[in-house]
Formats: C-alpha cells, structure tokens, sequence
C-alpha cells in the first residue's frame, strides 16, 4: 500500500542506553520485535531509517527494506522525514513515525492509528494508555498527555498538553503516552518546517511544536502499555514480559 508508509527511526547513539536497538529479547534484537509488529500490522510498507551501517545490514538480511540517513538529525521525526522525502518522494498520504524502541506494540494498535488516520479527522494521531500507580505518575520517564475528554469509552480525544513531571496533581483525562505518531502527508511537511520550539526544548518533547502551532493531535486510548525502552531497567521489565 503506497497511501500508508510505517517509518522506524533507530539508531546506536542512543545516550541513555547505547546499542539498544541491537539489545537481545528472547535471542531476537529489539528492532527486529519492531520491525515484525509493523509488519504484522498489515497496513503499508515498511521502511527503518537509520544512520548505522550495522541496523541497515541487520534489517536487509532480515529480508526488510533499511535506508541510511544522515547522522546529523536532531529528532527522530527529521529521520522520518529524509526518508519521506528522498525514497518516497513525498508520495504517501499518511506517514506513521514508529518508534524503534517499543518492541511489545501491539500490531492492531497500529492498525487502529491508521484507521483513525484515514477519516481524516486531525493533522497527527497518537496513542495513549492508563496511568498505573503513583510512581508513573512521578516518573520524568513516563509522558504524560491530557486530552479534552474521556478517551476509555471514546476512542481518540484532542490532545492538550504533553508533559513529564506536574508540580499540581494531575487532572483528569490524563494518560500515559505511548510514542508512535501518525502524520498526514501535508501535516509531516509543514513540522519539519517548524523550528523547534522552546517548551519543546525545556520538555524534550517534540510534539510540542505541534501543539504550539496550533495542530490537532488526537490521542487514542489502547488498554496495556507498551514498553518504551530507555534504560537497562526498561530493558529488563520488557524482556521479562516478552520472554514469559
């Protein structure tokens, strides 16, 4: 399906955790657990961006399709975005930013973001999950995303605020983001040539200039939550749900 293009950014120079998308669950590296959830997913091609020659050889012996980019990104939507524009040559209507470090996303959630995408409702589209315990709720680690209303038994809201840390607790209609981002065609090209934004800078969270230029996010709601790899703690909670 050429209308629907899932990109995954992933490179070796991750600060936090070097290495991570060559890091072994259940002897499978990390980014082939993601690059098989987007396969099983079912809904466009497929395409891991990345910067290292390593993951680039790793995905086209996996028989995936790998495009080298240049290291000189500062986000991985720019990643994303070399792509869209050097190998696909602007052509998909909708451009799905996949994380490469969730390697338990369930394929219908992706399935189910690019389904929300195609009514054509909002400018990009995210996931979001329940806030489990107090120590989430605190965690700098744990995004957070407040939307305008009850995403449980509604299945996307407008997106509000992203944040880390709250000094107030939280209000309602406060979940824990889950990183994947679907963009419309147009609304890819018009971010990427937004300049990062300050609260974007002080937060570290590029959704941030979206919302600071006025484009509509809608959140959706998935019932488990993935789990984002970005230390060795992350690491071990993953392998331990995954090598059950």
């Amino acid at each position: 399906m050429r209308d629907i293009a899932i990109i995954i950014p992933s490179r070796l120079n991750a600060a936090r955790l070097p290495n991570k998308p060559l890091k072994l669950i259940n002897k499978k590296e990390m980014i082939l657990h993601v690059y098989d959830a987007a396969k099983k997913s079912n809904v466009g091609e497929i395409i891991v961006a990345t910067p290292d020659r390593e993951i680039l050889d790793l995905i086209q012996n996996y028989n995936g399709r790998a495009i080298l980019t240049s290291d000189k990104h500062e986000t991985g939507t720019d990643r994303v975005f070399e792509v869209f524009k050097r190998e696909l040559k602007y052509t998909p209507e909708i451009i799905i930013n996949f994380q490469g470090d969730m390697p338990n996303l369930h394929p219908q959630s992706i399935k189910d973001l690019a389904e929300h995408m195609k009514k054509k409702l909002c400018d990009i589209a995210t996931l979001a999950s329940n806030i489990e315990n107090a120590h989430e709720e605190k965690d700098p680690n744990v995004v957070k995303v407040l939307v305008d209303c009850d995403i449980k038994y509604k299945s996307f809201a407008k997106a509000v605020d992203f944040f880390r840390i709250s000094s107030k607790p939280l209000k309602k209609f406060t979940y824990h983001h889950v990183g994947i981002y679907a963009f419309t065609n147009k609304a890819l090209i018009r971010y990427v040539s937004l300049k990062r934004s300050n609260l974007e800078k002080e937060r570290k969270l590029e959704q941030l200039r979206a919302l600071e230029d006025k484009m509509k996010i809608d959140v959706g709601y998935i019932d488990s939550c993935p789990l984002s790899v970005d230390t060795e703690a992350d690491l071990a909670a993953v392998r331990k749900v995954m090598e059950k």
